[in-house]
């Protein structure tokens, strides 16, 4: 790979790893500790990640159990987690936080599964114009010690390494939406 695009691909994989990341945090009927990962707990003034201050464990497939370790967080971590778009109201024993899945509905379904090909959408998105950054700096170095060859060799790599992670993205869609559908 040439040097002057190794940028480039860097800034593509990260676009990869943040759609990833991002469709990590989509629930798919099953509990997924993963949806909480988004989560600021209120702990004594500064907002800290909830696997910070509790042990996070799913002990049936649809069922997460928040354990904190101070149990003085047990009010802030419920008042988190209300306040969150995760749409489920946590169940408070005193001592542990139970968040109970519901079965998803096949509405529903369909509507996480067109939100996760948004979210696929928005990734090419930004693919696309990284692509087209590499070719704008691709086009700045003709007059300089690059040979017109040399510039269209880059353009094409540009392309291959684009229609590589695009690939990514939609292999990574579409395993979210078949897990998503799946019942």
């Amino acid at each position: 790979m040439n040097e002057r695009l190794k940028v480039y691909d860097e800034k593509m994989q990260k676009s990869l790893k943040f759609l990833t990341d991002d469709l990590a945090t989509v629930r798919a009927g099953r509990a997924n500790p993963h949806v909480l990962d988004k989560l600021r707990i209120d702990y004594y003034g500064t907002p800290t990640p909830l696997q910070q201050v509790s042990n996070v464990s799913v002990p049936e497939a649809r069922i997460i159990q928040i354990a904190p370790w101070d149990k003085n967080m047990i009010k802030e971590i419920e008042k988190a987690i209300l306040a969150s778009d995760i749409g489920i109201t946590p169940t408070n024993d005193g001592a542990n936080i139970r968040l109970v899945f519901p079965e998803l509905t096949e509405e529903r379904r369909k509507q996480l599964s067109k939100d996760v090909k948004k979210k696929g959408e928005e990734a090419k998105v930004a693919l696309r114009n990284i692509r087209r950054d590499g070719t704008d700096a691709v086009k700045k170095l003709k007059g300089s010690d690059v040979s017109e060859d040399e510039m269209k060799d880059m353009e094409d790599e540009l392309q291959k390494m684009t229609d590589k992670y695009v690939k990514e993205i939609d292999k990574a869609v579409e395993e979210k939406s078949k897990e998503i559908m799946t019942v």
